[in-house]
């Protein structure tokens, strides 16, 4: 019987194999590192593995965790980032250690009480992999999730393993870089808003810069992407989270997630979240929605149940905002002025804006070109450290 059991994971091994091996073949296809399966599937081998994965955790259409366990690795436990293993909870909203119906593992909820794995969480574990789908923005929180990951398993002396995915935004670089004093769990690096990196490569770049806790080091493997540079356009085969459902709401996310920081809306609780704008006070009532509590994907949104009125995004086409190239802040400037009131903002700003610096110039009325002007020197040191640490062709 056992014989037949290593069998049956050889041959799946060998039809990962194939599956890999032949989208090479067509070279247009971007291939993610979970479909590389020959370079990391032999460190895995007899090993006690722990895996943080999420719902985008996919080669093709099956789930890395389930593709490992056919082949015959050992999982021993699941790490999960906010919006859950099966990315259906709501943002923002902690979830507690769970087992999983579907595999038997154990989810170790890495929002909730602890955003970093444990020491007895670690216990007897040889190598950890991470596959999570990033979208390149400093506030989505999967790159905290991989910071903590990473001080974790140097803390404990466990190998890492990024099993590297495109960054949909990774074409441009833009925005303030967050200074030290704002640094939280939606931005733990000196990095700007955009910054154009793929998640191992900016695993790398928190590993040489000493980001860690005690200027750790982590035993870091990254499986890369073929066929990709930091121009290639990847739509994204599944949304990375429940409010980003197109790659338009992906593209505008830089902009309008510095919204969540005022008392605008973006739409959530809507068939349209990050493609609206607006609350119920908005001068300009052409343009309307009410938000409703959706299971799974905001569950109390803003002005739940409330009119509101302001800024209709969804005629831009994913090209179009591809090609702006840069975050827009004249829609903030413009909801701003409508609201008239320095009340617009709240603490959480700052953090997502990484300094105190911009809300005071949209208060004081400073241009677009000259807020865009003051975030060029520190973009620039950004731009000159981040070449070091690049794996694919820039743009």
């Amino acid at each position: 019987m056992k014989k037949f059991f290593l069998f049956l994971a050889a041959g799946f091994f060998l039809l990962l194999t194939i599956y890999s091996l032949s989208s090479k073949l067509n070279n247009k296809s971007v291939i993610v590192g979970a479909q590389r399966t020959l370079q990391y599937i032999p460190f895995l081998q007899e090993k006690k593995v722990a895996i943080v994965a999420n719902h985008t955790s996919l080669i093709g259409n099956v789930h890395l965790v389930d593709s490992l366990i056919s082949a015959g690795i050992t999982i021993e436990k699941i790490f999960s980032p906010e919006h859950g293993f099966r990315g259906d909870v709501d943002a923002g909203e902690y979830f507690t250690d769970y087992i999983d119906s579907i595999t038997g593992l154990q989810v170790i909820s890495l929002y909730g009480k602890n955003f970093k794995p444990k020491a007895k969480d670690l216990e007897g574990i040889e190598i950890m992999l991470f596959d999570i789908q990033d979208v390149g923005v400093r506030f989505y929180t999967y790159i905290s999730t991989m910071h903590y990951i990473l001080e974790a398993c140097a803390e404990n002396n466990i190998d890492l393993i990024i099993l590297d995915r495109p960054n949909p935004n990774g074409f441009y670089i833009d925005g303030p870089v967050m200074q030290n004093n704002q640094m939280s769990f939606v931005g733990l690096h000196p990095i700007p808003v955009v910054y154009g990196m793929t998640i191992g490569e900016l695993a790398m770049m928190i590993n040489g810069e000493k980001w860690l806790k005690n200027n750790l080091t982590c035993k870091l493997k990254v499986i890369t992407c073929e066929n990709y540079t930091h121009n290639t356009y990847y739509d994204l085969p599944v949304n990375p989270s429940p409010n980003l459902q197109n790659m338009a709401a992906i593209y505008l996310y830089p902009s309008l997630g510095l919204f969540e920081g005022t008392i605008a809306s973006v739409g959530r609780g809507t068939d349209f979240p990050f493609r609206v704008i607006g609350f119920p006070g908005y001068s300009d009532t052409t343009f309307k929605f009410t938000p409703k509590s959706i299971e799974g994907v905001s569950k109390y949104p803003m002005y739940k149940d409330s009119l509101c009125f302001g800024i209709n995004l969804q005629n831009f086409s994913a090209n179009e905002l591809r090609e702006k190239n840069q975050i827009d802040l004249n829609w903030i400037i413009k909801i701003y002025n409508n609201y008239q009131d320095s009340s617009f903002f709240n603490n959480y700003f700052e953090m997502l804006a990484g300094n105190i610096t911009l809300r005071n110039q949209i208060i004081n009325g400073t241009s677009v070109e000259e807020i865009r002007k003051s975030w060029q020197p520190e973009l620039n040191t950004f731009k000159q450290k981040r070449q070091n640490y690049l794996l694919y062709p820039d743009f």
